[in-house]
């Protein structure tokens, strides 16, 4: 020590001070990781700024009810055009199927028969005899077909709020296709009841209605609304599990048709066609029995048959059980070009809609 200063730092000290100092150098500045460190943001992270900062990702009630509106009416205008297309395709084999199952027994030989007796009475034209009521009636019936799988769908997931997937099970979607049936009947079974008294004119005999105005009032002033609406629980019968099969197999074939990582929604044309056929004939395959019933019920004089039971157990009782398959075989010609062309023209609708809109 010098006399009256401050002690000389020994080697021991130093240390000492220099270890408390890094110490407390450490406490107060960030501390380095042992790794690099990029200097790029995380993606996860900017896009979760991005969210966060944009309040208009977060959509109100009403931006949500104006898209939930948005989508109802693209399903009710695609679903229309895929009718027209179906009608315009459709149309011969159906008025085929019709009358082979109306007719009395021994009037045709099978479908080629009533193919070859039709051209030799009517001509081409003889093919296209009842079009009237379903294009007329076909935009809003195939609309409301389409929205209502489309609620169908949204009721689902109402139902199951604890859900853990997004992706609907084939059950769910049977379920929503069959739901669809309920509101498509409203507008079907007076449509078919018009539809099947029209193409079982033409076969020889007094020809009854001049056309489907005609049809419709005669039947009013027959029995009322309750004449016009006779074979609507046939048409439920027919349509609900013909719907359930019918939106089921699409999507399991659009699945099947899809590559590996790609969206099912940008399928090529084709693919969709052969999905939208596949449906037809899944469809019609469980649809053909109570189709029989039901056009033979729509079809009949007042008073023939009590309703659908009655109607499908004389039939069985007196053609029997194989009667209840009459026109399965134009049905199946007619499933799968009708169906390709109305899943066509309801894809091809819903992409032009969503580029425009």
């Amino acid at each position: 020590r010098k006399a009256g200063g401050r002690p000389r730092p020994n080697a021991r000290s130093c240390r000492v001070t220099a270890r408390r100092t890094r110490v407390c150098s450490l406490a107060h500045s960030p501390a380095k990781p042992s790794y690099p460190v990029s200097t790029r943001p995380s993606p996860t992270l900017t896009a979760m700024a991005s969210t966060t900062n944009k309040p208009d990702v977060i959509k109100t009630k009403e931006e949500k009810v104006a898209e939930n509106s948005s989508s109802a009416v693209k399903s009710f205008v695609s679903g229309g055009v895929g009718g027209i297309a179906a009608v315009l395709v459709g149309q011969p084999f159906d008025l085929t199927k019709v009358r082979l199952q109306t007719a009395a027994p021994g009037q045709y030989t099978g479908a080629l028969d009533v193919v070859k007796q039709t051209l030799a009475r009517d001509g081409v034209k003889g093919f296209y005899r009842g079009m009237g009521p379903p294009l007329a009636g076909v935009t809003p019936m195939f609309a409301v077909s389409f929205w209502g799988y489309a609620m169908g769908k949204k009721l689902v997931y109402a139902m199951t709020p604890n859900r853990t997937s997004s992706v609907l099970s084939y059950g769910e979607l049977a379920a929503a296709g069959f739901f669809s049936a309920i509101p498509t009947t409203l507008v079907a079974a007076p449509v078919e009841r018009v539809k099947v008294l029209l193409q079982m004119q033409g076969q020889g005999g007094k020809q009854l209605y001049s056309g489907p105005m005609d049809a419709v009032a005669k039947l009013y002033a027959e029995g009322g609304l309750r004449s016009i609406y006779r074979g609507t629980l046939a048409t439920v019968a027919r349509d609900g599990p013909g719907s359930a099969a019918y939106f089921v197999v699409y999507e399991m074939v659009k699945k099947a048709l899809t590559p590996v990582g790609q969206d099912p929604s940008k399928l090529s044309l084709s693919a969709v066609m052969v999905a939208g056929g596949s449906a037809g004939v899944a469809m019609w395959t469980l649809a053909i029995p109570p189709d029989v019933v039901k056009s033979r019920l729509q079809g009949a004089p007042e008073g023939t048959y009590k309703g659908f039971i009655d109607c499908a157990r004389q039939t069985v009782a007196k053609d029997g059980a194989s009667a209840l398959f009459k026109g399965f075989g134009p049905a199946m010609a007619r499933a799968f070009p009708a169906n390709a062309a109305t899943f066509l023209g309801v894809e091809l609708s819903m992409q032009l809609m969503n580029k425009a809109f």
